[in-house]
């Protein structure tokens, strides 16, 4: 079989299919060892290029130009020189700029407050993306702290729009699958001048949380408790289009010491500075796999990790079954190089391979 005419019709199969399947790619990575061409593009036709930064003036810059144009990676300059290469290769695959991050919360809301500073943020963007021969952006602001910001959210987004026209450009934003932030926000205007919501269905429990939980539950056995069906649910019941939500899958485990499950005051946390571990360390070693059919979670408890809270492939088999029967646009996954190595491991090929068959 010639390579070539191979790689043309996996491209042409990825391009038809229905559902959306996105991985981050955080920059840092790069000084790890990961570079965009370990990821397998079989099973993922959307790349969220993580994170350019945006200035109080509403400029958007590359947050490490030697990370993003200049280290030498697979073969070429840079991150972005890497995917841009990858995208001529695979004619399927977008290739998205994330704007924002941790660090975001601190310039986003005075940008979104601003008419001139909104209008140089779009400029500034469109300017990145057109120069990179990028296909659009993510806005990952955190999140707008109350209806003000929330107001000023919506105020961006449309700027936005205005030099990013849906017929040319993504326009993509991420936010937390909680109900107490989402309120804050017009979903139904949101959505009209998004092309998807990344949906951040993780980070329901961590260190600083007093309990130990399921971090990245689908389902919840109490109302009171976040997960990811109900910040779907949330969405949905607010005008936003089932198709246009991305449900987010975390590629990485929540650790609580001195628990042996959810529930429970811990004793701190294990892993790294943010108490978590990467899910290709995972489980952690000499513990047991445990999945919980009912809630969607799997978690290990012992060793150094205690209880730790993460998805695997059955729990995002789960994910995909429900993303089917509720029509959303597909599953996308922070971050890819935390990814196993392991095919049969791997939670981006089992959620492709889920979305895509019956």
């Amino acid at each position: 079989m010639n390579p070539s005419s191979s790689r043309r019709r996996l491209s042409a199969s990825i391009s038809s299919v229905m559902y959306t399947n996105a991985v981050y790619f955080p920059n840092s990575g790069i000084y790890n060892g990961a570079t965009p061409g370990m990821m397998n593009y079989s099973c993922v036709n959307q790349v969220y290029y993580a994170h350019a930064t945006v200035a109080a003036d509403g400029s958007v810059l590359l947050n490490d130009e030697w990370a993003d144009a200049k280290i030498p990676c697979d073969g070429v300059n840079g991150g972005l020189g890497s995917l841009m290469h990858l995208k001529q290769a695979h004619p399927h695959l977008r290739v998205v700029l994330s704007i924002g991050g941790p660090l975001s919360n601190q310039n986003f809301p005075v940008v979104a407050s601003n008419t001139l500073a909104r209008d140089n943020f779009a400029r500034s963007a469109r300017g990145l993306v057109e120069a990179s021969g990028l296909d659009g952006i993510d806005i990952d602001w955190g999140y707008p702290l109350d209806t003000q910001q929330g107001t000023n959210f919506i105020a961006l987004l449309a700027s936005t729009r205005i030099h990013l026209p849906e017929e040319q450009f993504l326009v993509t934003a991420a936010l937390p699958a909680v109900q107490a932030i989402l309120r804050n926000i017009d979903i139904a205007q949101m959505a009209h001048y998004l092309d998807m919501v990344n949906l951040k269905a993780y980070d329901f429990y961590g260190h600083w949380t007093p309990r130990s939980g399921h971090h990245a539950q689908l389902y919840t056995t109490n109302r009171e408790e976040p997960s990811a069906s109900a910040g779907v649910a949330y969405l949905m019941s607010q005008g936003c289009p089932p198709k246009k939500i991305l449900l987010g899958i975390p590629v990485f485990g929540r650790s609580f010491l001195g628990v042996s499950g959810p529930g429970h005051r811990h004793r701190g946390v294990g892993g790294d500075a943010n108490g978590s571990f990467e899910y290709s360390a995972l489980p952690r070693k000499n513990t047991k796999e445990v999945v919980d059919k009912g809630i969607g979670a799997a978690w290990c408890v012992g060793g150094d990790g205690g209880f730790v809270s993460y998805d695997n492939p059955e729990t995002v088999k789960m994910k995909a079954a429900y993303c089917k029967q509720k029509g959303l646009g597909g599953l996308f996954y922070w971050s890819g190089p935390a990814d196993a190595r392991d095919k049969s491991r791997s939670l981006i090929a089992a959620g492709f391979r889920a979305l895509h068959t019956s």
